[in-house]
Parts: C-alpha cells; structure tokens; sequence
C-alpha cells in the first residue's frame, strides 16, 4: 500500500484550481503524471488482480468486470471489463476508503465455444473476471480493420472536414508505406492514418449537436457487430444490437475530456469499449463531478462494460502511457496472430505486411471501439426540425481527443460533456 498512499499524498497536494472540482482535479494529476514514478502508484492494474486484490483508490460501488485468456502469457484475446448495475450499494460510497478486486461470475451458456472462437475470443470458461466491490486472441484482426476497413468511406472522420472525399478515400494505402519506413526517416510529415482521431460507424454521432438521426446511417460492420453481441451476452446482455461505434486514434499526447455517454435513445443497453496498443488511465468516476473518480489502466485487449446506474457515470483518459523503456509494444502485440482460425470464423488473418504496418502505428498509438444500442426494441428516432436535420455532421465541433497540436477549446473536445 505504500505506492498508493504516496499517489493519494502526490493528489493531495496539487492545489485545486479556482472553480475546479473532484474529477477535473485528479484528470490533472494524471494528465501531468511520469510513468514510472509513484505518480502511478494509485491506478488499478487489473493484470495484476489475481496477486493483490485490494488496490486502487476509492470511490463508488459498481460491478467492473476483465476477461483474460488463460494460456499463460499469450495475450492475443481480449481481456474485459464490465461495469454493470451497482444496486443501492452506491449509497455507501461516502463510507468506502478503496475498493476491493473480487472475482465476478460471468455467463458463461451465454456463449458457445464455438461462437467465442469465431469472434476471436478464449470460451468464457476461460475468462477470469474481477470486479471493483466498494466502486460502483486476436487483436492483430480488429486493430487492422480500424486502420485499414473501418477508416474507409463511406464511414465519416475527423479528416473530411478539411478533405476531400477523394483525399480520405483510402487512408491505408496512402500511409502504409510512410508507416513502414518511419523509424528510418523520422523527419519525415505525419501519414494520414497518423493525423486520424476518430472514425464513427453505424448511426453517425452529430458532434455539433451531440446526436444521432435515421439520416445518416452506413451499414454497421458485421464482425464488429458479432464480437459486441458475444462480449454483451457474456455479461448477461442477450439480443444486443450494435448499431452505432466511434473509434478513438490515441496519440501518445492524446486525451479524451470528462464526458457522460448519454445521446443513444436507449440507456438501458450497455456500453461496450475495447482498447488496442498502448495503455491508458481511464478515470471512472459518479453522476456528478465534484465525486473523485478511481483511476485505472487500460491495457492492450481490455474492454469495458458500462450498464445500469455505471451507464451514465462520468469517465475520460487523461493520459497515454508509453511502453516501458526497451519494449516498443505490448506483449501480447509482439508477434502475428496465428493463422488457425474456425471455417466460419469472423476475424481473419493478418498478413505479415499488414501485422508490421499495425505494429508500427501502435508502437506510438492507442485504437479505441466503443459500440452502443442506439435505439430501444421498436423505437424510432424523434421528429426533428428540418433545420436540425441539415446541420453538417463533421462541423468544428469534431474532435474529441485534445493533444498538445490540437487547439480545438477544451469544453468541445468530448461527446455529452
């Protein structure tokens, strides 16, 4: 506990700023914080849960769930979180000092072996899930479909806003080659993929007037949609639909601000987030700001889980974590993913070309999916204005991740906030 109570001192000495509250403050902490010093010393590591069970700084009460393959150190499967309905233990959070690691039970006939191998993951027997008590495989595959598949029109992205559609109309091929050679030429300018922050699917996200709308729809990826189905009923969450995803490009500068995740129609249905490449500190905090959030990392093949009351909580990352001197990825990243995968298998194989152009991205890059249920069994989206209706999707308020090139104002940088 050492480590800890010097991060929880390092917190309580920042001087608050005027008119800051809980959330913003510990975001700065760890917006500022150095990778190996005991800065860190206060953020969860989920890897390490099945060693020490108790660890973390305190906060609310929610259920937060990490699958983990169990074949030694490969880690080329997901590893999950899940945060699901706290209950009315979130009255005691003001009595709770720091949340303990608990092992959380999955549903496990939810999901055929067989259906987890199609979409890549472990079978769910194999999952070890934990949960934050006192809170309330093949990754090659789907971090090449969001560079190379998910990037391409007629998906929308931050980069339509200044290009063509000619110009974004095939991001891979234009950058491949600038990725390949990067760490010959390193003056070379930014690739475009290097330049991408976010890419939506589905329902497009309207960042200008924080919603989504029947009229702009493109076909939502089927394996995307398959992979979120499996996690979603492994959790409990039979007959989800994934109808809307926005994918996050992380640089090592990046940031993603507070924000809740309230625009969908339907909150009932949980919020599905997997992470690829470098880690993050992911801050989960309450309904309200002034509540100090807990922190935790993200590690590469880690998913969230956020449904029930932890749905609409407050969360963002302020920091991007580069690997460890002397490791450029993460293990589980280092080698190509094998070539065995079922007949009818939704994750494909990733070629060696295409494995060193991924590897190169990510040795400075972190991808995020998020996937959400837009819409409620047999709802339809309101009548909205014609003027409403018009309004361009891709309009300044585009971006959601700030880093230090970004000038983009603070206040605008995140969706819901």
């Amino acid at each position: 506990m050492g480590k800890m109570a010097a991060a929880v001192g390092s917190v309580a000495t920042l001087a608050a700023e005027p008119g800051e509250d809980a959330f913003r403050k510990l975001f700065r902490f760890y917006r500022q914080s150095r990778p190996g010093t005991a800065d860190l010393g206060g953020v969860i590591d989920f890897s390490a849960a099945h060693a020490a069970r108790d660890t973390g700084p305190g906060a609310h009460k929610t259920d937060t769930e990490r699958f983990s393959p169990s074949v030694g150190a490969d880690l080329n499967g997901p590893r999950t979180w899940a945060a699901k309905n706290p209950g009315a233990c979130f009255s005691m959070r003001p009595f709770v000092a720091a949340p303990t690691v608990v092992r959380s039970q999955l549903s496990v006939s939810s999901v055929s072996d067989h259906d987890a191998h199609r979409a890549g993951l472990q079978p769910v027997s194999k999952w070890r899930a934990y949960g934050l008590e006192g809170y309330p495989g093949y990754q090659w595959h789907w971090v090449k479909q969001c560079l190379k598949l998910y990037s391409q029109k007629p998906n929308v992205c931050n980069l339509d806003k200044h290009m063509t559609k000619e110009e974004t109309q095939d991001l891979w091929e234009q950058s491949k080659e600038f990725l390949r050679y990067k760490e010959v030429n390193k003056r070379r300018p930014r690739s475009l993929l290097e330049k991408l922050r976010w890419v939506t699917l589905g329902y497009h996200y309207n960042w200008d007037n924080k919603k989504y709308s029947a009229d702009h729809y493109t076909p939502f990826p089927s394996d995307l949609a398959f992979l979120s189905e499996q996690v979603a009923a492994a959790c409990g969450f039979q007959g989800f639909r994934a109808e809307a995803g926005i994918l996050n490009y992380y640089r090592l500068d990046s940031t993603l601000g507070i924000h809740v995740d309230r625009s969908e129609l339907d909150h009932s249905k949980p919020l599905l987030s997997f992470s690829f490449g470098q880690s993050a500190i992911f801050l989960l905090g309450g309904l309200k700001r002034d509540e100090t959030p807990t922190a935790m990392f993200m590690h590469s093949g880690d998913i969230m889980v956020m449904s029930g009351f932890s749905r609409l909580l407050n969360h963002a990352v302020p920091k991007v974590l580069p690997s460890p001197e002397g490791k450029i990825l993460p293990c589980c990243l280092e080698t190509p993913p094998p070539a065995l995968l079922p007949r009818d298998a939704v994750v494909e194989p990733c070629s060696v070309e295409d494995w060193k152009v991924c590897a190169s991205y990510l040795e400075t890059a972190r991808v995020n999916m998020t996937v959400r249920q837009v819409l409620a069994t047999d709802q339809d989206f309101p009548l909205e204005p014609v003027e409403e209706n018009k309004r361009d999707i891709t309009t300044e308020g585009f971006c959601h991740l700030d880093d230090k090139k970004n000038q983009v104002k603070r206040a605008r940088l995140s969706p819901d906030s």
